[in-house]
């Protein structure tokens, strides 16, 4: 019996759902910390579209092989793409910065502690999908995690936590988010490469109307070392990336159980502000990284046991 040649690095990664997960939850966390850095020089719709269109041209050349050959369906498919597009890409990223215009990144982290439940919320109403107790218990498990992080361990951080405009922007947001999150499940069967090249050029086009809106009432942007930088990392990290490695992880392991990794997003951010902003590491760090990984294991374990046969294509997206 001949024995199989050694995989490669790459096809290993991209059959690890959960290091693909963590990795997405690193790079946006990273998104939501710099959108709130340039606040006041991108404005939110312009950063946005620059993102996407920015992205849209440095990975076409690598896409451009899959798109030729998945053409024919992308033309027929062009009305889902585009409610993915609209959703996933222009309408959560345009309104996620519009919001960390008037909330600190912060508020925005904690937000983000919102979107498992949301995208339980969307699976039941769209797939009539019921999370198990485990799933439930371990989403609140790793939100309690998220929220001692957040409060640095003092409830009168908590206590005194009142909503602006801003956070009720991103909560749209991510209410919009978690429908497309959902809806990767039904997405039409394209390479990774052109899916998500085309959604982002779809994205970038729905939102040159608004950006067009906001330069006409002078909101431009200021091109220094500091925003060109951030354009750089928002372009290739949380929109190349991190879209790859959401997307194939949602295919691979289903919304529900990708879910609870958004969690890590809050973790990441506060593990950011301490490697760049100086901050020091205290007891609340560890004690709300342990819930966090806690509740994201027990979230998993409990979905994957409820299982009495291997994930099927209708269940987790396209294979």
């Amino acid at each position: 019996m001949l024995a199989r040649p050694p995989r490669s690095f790459l096809a290993r990664v991209t059959d690890a759902p959960y290091l693909l997960l963590a990795l997405a939850a690193l790079l946006w966390a990273g998104n939501i910390v710099l959108g709130r850095y340039v606040a006041g020089h991108i404005p939110p719709i312009t950063l946005s579209t620059v993102r996407w269109i920015g992205a849209t041209l440095i990975i076409f050349p690598f896409a451009l092989p899959q798109i030729r050959r998945d053409l024919p369906l992308i033309r027929r498919s062009l009305p889902a793409l585009t409610l993915l597009a609209g959703t996933g890409i222009s309408t959560y990223n345009a309104m996620s910065y519009y919001g960390l215009q008037y909330t600190q990144a912060v508020n925005g982290l904690l937000m983000q502690s919102t979107a498992p439940l949301l995208v339980g919320v969307w699976s039941f109403v769209l797939y009539r999908d019921r999370l198990s107790m485990g799933q439930v218990a371990g989403i609140l498990i790793s939100l309690c995690g998220v929220v001692l992080i957040i409060s640095r361990g003092d409830m009168d951080t908590l206590l005194h936590f009142t909503p602006n405009m801003g956070d009720i922007w991103i909560i749209v947001a991510l209410f919009v988010y978690a429908f497309y999150t959902t809806m990767l499940r039904n997405r039409p069967q394209l390479g990774p490469l052109s899916f998500l090249t085309v959604i982002m050029g779809i994205g970038s086009v729905l939102l040159i109307p608004a950006t067009l809106i906001e330069l006409s009432l002078g909101k431009t942007l200021v091109f220094n070392r500091e925003t060109l930088s951030v354009l750089a990392y928002v372009m290739i990290g949380p929109s190349i990336i991190a879209y790859l490695a959401f997307n194939r992880g949602v295919e691979l392991v289903g919304a529900n159980r990708a879910a609870p990794f958004l969690h890590l997003m809050p973790v990441f951010g506060t593990a950011l502000a301490i490697l760049f902003l100086g901050e020091q590491v205290a007891w609340f760090h560890f004690g709300g990284y342990a819930l966090v990984i806690g509740g994201i294991t027990l979230a998993t374990l409990s979905a994957r046991s409820g299982r009495k046969s291997p994930p099927t294509a209708d269940e987790n997206g396209p294979h």
